[in-house]
Parts: structure tokens; sequence; C-alpha cells
């Protein structure tokens, strides 16, 4: 509806998101709404490459990629400490 919106106005994006979210009904009277509309169209707009950014499956990936860096961080911890507890274990030195 945005872009319907903007072609309509000959490409003149002027006061076309706060209409829009006034037609559909989005925050009518708070403005959270029209700024929610603003974000939705500048994100659609990052993924349709007509707008520098991250598209949206590429913050996804990433938000994957760092929580698979945060498990692997983990259980590395969880192995390190567990080879430093059988190394004393195995050591047959007496402990002082």
């Amino acid at each position: 509806m945005v872009w319907a919106a903007i072609e309509e106005n000959n490409g003149d994006r002027t006061g076309v998101i706060p209409r829009v979210a006034r037609q559909l009904g989005v925050g009518v009277g708070v403005g959270v709404g029209v700024e929610s509309l603003r974000g939705w169209v500048k994100q659609a707009e990052i993924d349709r490459g007509s707008r520098p950014g991250t598209a949206s499956e590429d913050r996804r990936k990433i938000s994957e990629l760092e929580r698979e860096v945060r498990e692997l961080r983990r259980a590395n911890e969880i192995l390190k400490a567990a080879a430093s507890f059988f190394a004393r274990e195995l050591d047959p030195r007496p402990l002082r």
C-alpha cells in the first residue's frame, strides 16, 4: 500500500506512511504505529535491495551463528574443565 501510494504521488513520499497507517488503523492517534509501519517499509526496502542495510535473512543467519558460537564456547569451557580435572586425577605426584 505504501509503494502504491508513493506511485500515486508521482514518487513523492511526503506524508504517505502516516496516511497509510491511518487507513490501516495502525496506532491511530498514538504515533507508535506510524513508526512501526515506517520501520517495516524500511526493512522491506532493504530486503528487496533498494536501500542499504542488513537484510532480514542475513540478520537471522547472523543470530543463528552468534548462538552457535556461544554454545561452542560453552562446550569448549566444559571440555577444558574436564581435561584439567582428569589431568589432576591421573597425575601421580602427591597433592601439597
